[in-house]
């Protein structure tokens, strides 16, 4: 039980977060100045591809934890998890601390958590 609870809070975070990031987007955007339209657009894109990746982490850990924790199957998903959030976690460590927007500087510390949670709900 104990393991589903960690499983189910490592799945919430990116989901939480993802969600979160499409209420600013507008306005990060409009944070970047006077850009091209193209810009605009690439920078939107990549906003909200990050929300889909989070969202989709969080959705295929939720969903395996739902159907059986205990499958070769789910620890593969949880394995996979815990790489890709961790490779989120290292990209925004390289780049968020050399901006001053405090969100950004937050995503390495919502991306690790996740996925020690995650390895924590595994490992039980």
């Amino acid at each position: 039980m104990t393991s589903q609870i960690l499983l189910y809070a490592g799945a919430a975070l990116p989901m939480i977060w993802g969600v979160a990031h499409l209420f600013p987007t507008k306005s990060v955007v409009a944070g970047f100045g006077n850009i091209s339209l193209d810009n605009k657009r690439i920078i939107t894109m990549e906003w909200i591809n990050e929300t889909a990746a989070l969202i989709f982490i969080s959705a295929i850990v939720f969903t395996v934890t739902l159907i059986d924790h205990t499958s070769a199957v789910s620890r593969i998903v949880y394995w996979l998890s815990f790489i890709a959030l961790n490779t989120l976690s290292v990209i925004s460590l390289l780049t968020a601390f050399k901006i001053d927007f405090l969100p950004y500087q937050l995503c390495p510390v919502f991306f690790t958590t996740s996925s020690i949670l995650i390895l924590l709900g595994l490992l039980m």
